[in-house]
């Protein structure tokens, strides 16, 4: 059973209506008792998105107020991505209160960045709906102050960083590929596989192709970089 008393100490927030947080935490697989598909956390993740993206904008302009738009865009898409939100769940602990399918249970989704994301989002938009804007700016501060400070540089999208260091070497650019598509079409999950010439390659799995190759970028880079010794 899910302790979501629990977790409202963790997220240093008490609902008035702990069915906002239960559905953030529902996966759409989950079936009812009577056979029916639940109300997941999808629309919540919707509106946490926009919620996110409007604090996010705010903090970044609060930090950097000498930056132009176009590196005050960077930060901001590096704050709201899916590396970032899943970070911040795994810092909860929020896959130990997630509700899954026995499917999902079984291939390990408490621990599937994609889904941590995704509900990361709708935990957020649950507390927008239950305490107001005044409560999700205050526990998105807490919890994404740092992260929006980690870097003094504007970050770079990985799939860029990665074009950039292989072509610094003379070799040709990356190539992605789709290796499978599973899971329903509501909620589908992508492999993706990216290659560099004498870099070899690697994969990640996601709810997108686009998400697929940021993070799969992302994880050759790592290789890359252990390689040359360049990695901070």
């Amino acid at each position: 059973m899910n302790n979501l008393e629990e977790l409202q100490i963790t997220l240093k927030y008490e609902f008035s209506d702990i069915e906002l947080l239960e559905r953030s935490l529902t996966h759409p697989s989950v079936i009812k008792q009577d056979g029916t598909k639940n109300i997941g956390y999808e629309r919540l993740e919707f509106l946490g998105d926009r919620v996110l993206g409007l604090i996010a904008a705010q903090m970044v302009m609060e930090k950097f107020p000498n930056e132009a738009e176009g590196d005050l865009a960077k930060r901001h898409t590096a704050v709201v991505r899916g590396e970032t939100l899943a970070k911040v769940a795994e810092s909860l602990e929020l896959g130990s209160y997630l509700f899954l399918s026995e499917g999902e249970r079984k291939t390990g989704g408490r621990k599937k960045s994609a889904i941590l994301a995704d509900a990361m989002e709708a935990v957020l938009a649950a507390i927008y709906l239950d305490g107001g804007y005044a409560e999700a700016v205050k526990f998105t501060r807490r919890h994404w102050n740092d992260l929006v400070d980690a870097h003094l540089e504007p970050p770079m999208d990985a799939k860029t960083r990665l074009q950039e260091v292989v072509q610094s070497t003379g070799h040709e650019l990356p190539q992605y590929k789709v290796l499978s598509q599973t899971g329903p079409q509501h909620s589908p999950n992508f492999k993706v596989e990216v290659s560099a010439t004498e870099y070899g390659s690697a994969n990640a799995v996601a709810t997108s192709k686009r998400s697929a190759e940021k993070m799969a970028a992302a994880r050759l880079l790592e290789k890359i970089e252990e390689k040359l010794g360049t990695r901070k």
